[in-house]
Formats: C-alpha cells, structure tokens, sequence
C-alpha cells in the first residue's frame, strides 16, 4: 500500500501526462500501438486502480482520456526519434517495474530522462561499421561469391555513412531509402562492369540496403490491423510501401543506369541456399555451408553495433537470430520456404515474449525484429518490384502472409503462456476475492 500512496496524491492531470510520456517513450522503442495501449492499461491499473482510463494510440501521439470527466483529454506528442536498443531494453525495466509496483508512477519521469540521456560511444562509427558487417554477412549466409561479399562489405560501409549522414537532415532523410539503393546499385553495377562479372547475386545488390528494408515496420503495420488498430496499421502500412517504391525505384534506376543484371540462380531465402553449388574456385566460389552459422553471428554483431546495442543485448540478438536460422534451415526443406517463415515467425515471437518476462526484461523489439533480416520479406518485395518478376511478385505477398499469420498464432500462444503470470491471473483473481468479503 504504501508503493501506491504517492501515486494516489498525484493530480490527474499529472498522472496522465505521466501515462502520455511513457507510451510515446515505448512508441519510439518500436513497439506496436497494441502492446503500447496493453503497457499502459496495465501500469494505470496498478498506480490509479479506483480510476478508468482510455488510451488512443497513433503513431507518434498518445492520447489519455477519463470517459464520464469534465477534463479534457492529455496529448502528449513524442518527436519521432527511434531509441537504441539499449535504450529500448531499459524502457521495458521501467514498463515492467510499474506494472508489478516496483516503482511508484510519480517517479517514471525520472527514470524517462535518464533512459533518454543514455550514452552512447561514438555512434556514428558504430552505425557505419555494423552496417558494413551486416551486409558482409548476409552475402555469406545466401552464399554469394567471395568477391561479392567483399564488395558488399565496402559498399555496406560507403551506403551506412551516406545513409546516417542524410537521416541527419529531415528533408534528405526522405529521400534517403532512394538514394541509398540507387548509390549501392550504381557502385556494384560500375564494379560488375569494369571487371567483367556478368549478372551479380541477389544479395551483392540487396544486401548493402538490406538495413533500410521496411520488412518489419510493414508485418507490424498488418498485425496492427488484425488488431482493429486501423488508423495505426494503415499508415504504417502506407509509410512502408512509399519507402519499399522509393527503394525499388533506386535499385531499377541504378541497374538501368550501368546494365546491371542480377543473376535469377542466386538465393532469395535462406532455405534456397543449400541448393547453390559451383564449380569456380579462388574468389569465384562460393563460400561453404558451414560459414553460414558464422555469418549468423556477424550479422548479430551488425545490428547491434548500428542499433546501439551493448554486449549483453547482442548476446541476446546472436541467440535469437542463431534461433531462428536454425528453424528456417531444418523446416525449409521439409515444407517449403513460405511455411517454414511462418513457423519461424511463430516460434520466435514465443522465445521474444518469454525472454521480456525474465529478469533481463529484454523487450521483444530487441530479439524479435532483427531476425527479420533473416525472414526478408522487405527484401523479396523490393526486388519484386524492381525486376518486375512474376514469380517474385506472386511470392512476395504470400511472405508477407505467412509472416503475419505466424506472428499472429506466436502472439495466441504467448498470451495463453502468460495465463499463469502475475498480471493476468490478477486480474482473474480479483473478482473472486471481492466477492468473498
């Protein structure tokens, strides 16, 4: 009782743009409006129990109304600006603290400041050098050639610098998804032709702007859907779809521009990757089966250098994405690439959401969206739309399908998982307990 006794002497006023603040903080996180309205009806049952709240989430607005009130409703507006994953993982403690009544709500904005004070060590080096180790690696783990995960690399590094430099202006930053794919292609369309290389693999091309794919942000915005969160989902959807053109329109004119072919042979998912073999050797081979796991653990190591991670998080992203190949390569040749994405989809949504539970509180945004990388759905529809390929087309939206529908049954199971945990069996228990006095 006494944890909550501050919280009952706040104004209401003060409480909601309490309320306000944290879910634009989990918002900048990456989390879905979903999650961000089930965070925040939760903490405002614990710290306002006598009091009903009502939360509209957009994507960069927070909204808390007292239906029956004479007051007005509290808006908070965040600023757009996405958070490390460090950053990310330290909101969720705050989320989990409140929720279970560690810590009382007056003294969130506390821990909000110093979570948004978070530093960071020479992040621009950081980004630039993660996004060349992520392309790097993922031309060795869809087993492209030696010399085009060498190009990959330099190009990974050349593209991550031009990209952070443009995200630093709001009218470039629109413009950014078009002009990095267009810079990447000409680069490995001018190499291609001046050594002579013929058509390039998928992923020499793709995989320099892979960072940029909205692959994610487009699941997100479908699942969003699913959950009646219409306003929400269909914007996300519309701002994923206009980068994935301006993306594609990139990739098409680069390849215009130098007569850049790209090779229909080469991998676009990892279960196709056990299919590739060659005769060449010296820079020409393909890099071996085995070197896969590797590139696995490289391309954790990518993504938390660019997205600010710290070690203990990218032990965690190594493990999840380490997972999640592991899934996609058994079940890929037993039903296919479409249903093994599902599958894998499912399983890690599972493994995110109980990782958020223990003592860590790693937010499932941290061990959930980097494996995308691995799923690729962005990826299959930017070269889709590129190449005007008609089976690409046609597998494209069935990725994304079976993305959604994955994502959506992993959600199912993970919330009957946490029938047995606190917050829901509270909320089961109290009624009964009422009724007994």
């Amino acid at each position: 009782m006494s944890r909550q006794a501050p919280d009952a002497l706040m104004p209401a006023a003060e409480t909601d743009v309490i309320l306000g603040e944290l879910g634009v903080l989990l918002l900048e996180c990456g989390t879905s409006v979903t999650d961000v309205r089930g965070s925040l009806e939760q903490v405002s049952r614990r710290a306002a129990p006598e009091t009903r709240l009502e939360f509209a989430i957009l994507p960069e607005m927070v909204m808390v109304s007292r239906p029956g009130s004479a007051s007005a409703t509290t808006t908070v507006i965040g600023k757009g600006e996405a958070l490390t994953f460090r950053q990310s993982a330290r909101a969720s403690r705050l989320v989990r603290d409140l929720e279970t009544g560690g810590l009382p709500l007056a003294a969130a904005p506390v821990r909000m400041r110093a979570i948004r004070a978070t530093p960071r060590r020479i992040p621009g080096a950081q980004s630039v050098i993660g996004c060349g180790l992520l392309s790097a690696a993922l031309a060795v783990l869809f087993r492209c050639p030696w010399w085009a995960a060498v190009l990959a690399l330099i190009v990974g590094l050349l593209v991550g610098g031009l990209t952070i430099l443009m995200m630093r202006v709001r009218a470039a930053a629109a413009v950014a998804p078009f002009v990095s794919s267009f810079v990447s292609t000409l680069l490995v369309g001018v190499v291609a032709n001046a050594l002579d290389l013929g058509p390039v693999p998928l992923f020499a091309v793709c995989a320099p702007v892979a960072i940029l794919v909205p692959g994610a942000l487009i699941t997100n915005a479908l699942l969003e859907l699913t959950s009646t969160d219409i306003v929400t989902g269909a914007s996300r959807l519309m701002y994923g779809l206009i980068m994935l053109a301006f993306m594609a329109a990139g990739l098409y004119s680069g390849a215009a521009l130098t007569g850049l072919r790209v090779d229909s042979s080469s991998a676009a998912l990892v279960g196709e990757t056990v299919h590739l073999s060659t005769e060449s050797g010296g820079w020409d081979a393909l890099p071996p089966q085995w070197t896969a796991w590797l590139a696995v653990v490289v391309l954790a190591i990518g993504i938390g250098l660019a997205f600010g991670s710290g070690f203990r998080l990218t032990v965690v992203c190594i493990a999840a994405m380490t997972g999640t190949y592991a899934v996609l390569a058994f079940f890929s040749p037993q039903v296919g690439s479409v249903v093994a994405t599902g599958v894998a989809a499912a399983v890690l949504f599972v493994a995110a959401r109980v990782l958020e539970r223990v003592t860590l509180a790693v937010p499932a945004t941290v061990s959930f969206q980097p494996a995308f990388l691995l799923l690729v759905p962005g990826t299959i529809g930017l070269v889709a739309l590129a190449s005007f390929d008609a089976q690409a087309l046609a597998s494209a939206p069935m990725m994304f399908l079976s993305l959604c529908i994955g994502t959506k049954v992993g959600s199912l199971l993970a919330d009957l998982a946490r029938i047995t945990r606190s917050t829901v069996f509270l909320r089961w228990t109290k009624p009964a307990r009422m009724g007994e006095l």
